[in-house]
């Protein structure tokens, strides 16, 4: 799967990707329009612990109600403001917290290439280090999109002496536009060119609760 990826261009991958997820999914599920989340595990609790913007249902995101997390809302304890994402790609699970607290998990697919840190533009790594939202895209081809700050200077130091392009683009964002029914089900295989994704619907909660500035550590 991953070989076929590198060899076609992203849009056509987009499209093996929907193709594959559909005829993996049980016929109820096709019944649903996809709507649904593939059997399997959830984030049950949290006690229990790319190159180009390519574009987890709302169910597998996990929520903290603590006072704090009223606090900040206002009142609404289902609105936070995050100060730091934490991205681990070996879990596959992504981290929001505020005040050094979690207020927000999820499982979220990554690059086509997801072991190892990003080199250049084209391998299919999600990058690892500390980056900050430096920006957002409400227009994206993906269902919103926050850029992450990638490649900063030691990445690009370091591609130079490689005498190869660092690449960039890399966001956290949804699904590609027009294909939301997929839903979880995109969770089957890690298909961005290096980009963070989840569904629509977390990345609807993820664009309010995130703000550009917010610092972004994604680990191994």
């Amino acid at each position: 799967m991953h070989s076929l990826l590198r060899r076609v261009p992203s849009h056509v991958a987009r499209a093996l990707i929907t193709s594959i997820v559909f005829t993996s999914l049980p016929v109820a599920l096709h019944a649903q329009g996809a709507r649904s989340a593939p059997s399997g595990p959830a984030v049950s609790a949290l006690t229990t612990s790319g190159d180009s913007a390519n574009g987890s249902t709302v169910g597998d995101a996990v929520r903290v109600n603590s006072p704090r997390d009223t606090a900040l809302a206002g009142g609404d304890a289902h609105l936070v403001v995050a100060d730091r994402v934490v991205i681990d790609k070996s879990d596959h699970l992504m981290t929001l917290y505020a005040g050094g607290q979690p207020v927000r998990r999820y499982r979220v697919a990554l690059g086509f290439e997801p072991e190892g840190d990003k080199l250049q533009r084209g391998d299919g790594r999600t990058p690892e280090g500390v980056y900050r939202i430096d920006w957002a895209n409400p227009d994206s081809r993906y269902h919103l999109s926050l850029h992450i700050s990638y490649p900063d200077r030691a990445d690009v130091k370091a591609a130079r002496m490689r005498g190869v392009s660092p690449g960039g683009d890399i966001m956290i964002h949804g699904l590609p536009n027009g294909l939301g029914d997929i839903g979880a089900a995109h969770l089957q295989t890690d298909w961005t060119d290096g980009c963070i994704a989840v569904t629509n619907e977390e990345m609807d909660e993820i664009w309010r609760t995130v703000p550009v500035g917010t610092v972004v550590e994604i680990r191994p």
